[in-house]
């Protein structure tokens, strides 16, 4: 699946277009490799995702189409969540 889709499916991030531009430029890495929106998302993947003064680190744990948002959080797991000053 592709990047944006599974941030924006496993509502990590709210919408695809935003998933987008962010990965786009070159704030999403997936195992350590800087990604594009494009990139392909896979079971046991680490994707680390900057937002601004937030690090946050995630393991995907699957990857559905669709997904209800209670069932969101279980596409994932949060690995670390660091915050910077």
């Amino acid at each position: 699946m592709r990047l944006d889709k599974y941030l924006k499916v496993s509502r990590l991030i709210k919408r695809r277009t935003v998933a987008k531009e962010i990965a786009d430029k070159g704030r999403i890495s997936i195992n350590g490799k800087v990604a594009k929106s494009s990139s392909e998302v896979k079971l046991d993947d680490e994707l680390t995702l900057l937002f601004g003064n937030k690090t946050l680190v995630v393991k995907v744990t699957a990857i559905k189409e669709t997904t209800k948002k209670d069932d969101a959080e279980e596409m994932y797991e949060v690995v670390s969540d660091t915050k910077t000053d």
